[in-house]
């Protein structure tokens, strides 16, 4: 499981410390609050949002004429393209595994 997570924050860095999924190891917590799978996906949903948000405040930023670096806001659009594709396909794994599930005989 660890592993994994290495590889998304490899594809989105900061993904991960935003959803606070890389402070605790949910295999080996600490403290007796466990983290759900359902906190987990909405931080991830709230994350890619938050990057989207910020993306979208820069191009605006950079249409209105404010100082903004160019590459800093094809950086910026480039994470939000890329944390949304990543939260597509997990959403689509989630699908495809439920549908096995669904289809297994009792």
């Amino acid at each position: 499981m660890t592993n994994s997570i290495g590889n998304i924050n490899r594809l989105v860095p900061g993904l991960i410390e935003q959803t606070g999924a890389g402070k605790t190891d949910i295999t080996k917590q600490s403290d007796s609050k466990e983290v759900g799978f359902t906190e987990l996906f909405n931080d991830m949903i709230n994350s890619v949002n938050s990057i989207q948000k910020d993306s979208a405040q820069m191009q605006e930023a950079f249409m209105n004429g404010e100082p903004v670096e160019l590459h800093q806001m094809m950086i910026k659009a480039q994470e939000a393209g890329v944390s949304m594709d990543l939260l597509l396909e997990v959403r689509n794994k989630l699908v495809n595994a439920y549908s096995e599930i669904m289809r297994m005989p009792i």
